[in-house]
């Protein structure tokens, strides 16, 4: 069974290139472009990695990081932090995420990170 992961993005674009790339590369995906949109289907998709951008629309995704982490039931899902405004050691420690890419990034170097968290 293939890993599922979810993207919360709110830029498009982003949201559809990745999607597209993590496909290729044999992954299930669920995209979100708001943070209500990802809570809403947090119930129902059980992903084993979370792709999560800091600046939403509607709310900010270290915070929301920082909820899914305090929560016995996605603590242990690993979240990947992706900003081009945050660095890499605040963004980690705040959020307590387990890696941080800043944009614009290497599609390479977002799929090695995913497959360091999530080995086959």
């Amino acid at each position: 069974m293939s890993k599922r992961i979810q993207i919360v993005e709110d830029d498009e674009d982003i949201r559809f290139i990745i999607a597209y790339v993590l496909k290729e590369n044999g992954y299930q995906v669920e995209i979100s472009g708001t943070v209500t949109d990802f809570k809403s289907t947090l119930p129902d998709y059980h992903p084993d990695l979370i792709l999560l951008d800091v600046m939403l629309p509607d709310g900010n995704g270290i915070e929301l990081c920082k909820e899914l982490k305090s929560k016995l039931l996605t603590s242990h899902i690993p979240i990947i932090i992706m900003s081009a405004h945050a660095t890499e050691k605040a963004a980690i420690h705040a959020a307590c995420a387990e890696e941080f890419i800043a944009k614009p990034f290497d599609l390479d170097d977002l799929v090695a990170l995913i497959k360091k968290q999530l080995p086959a």
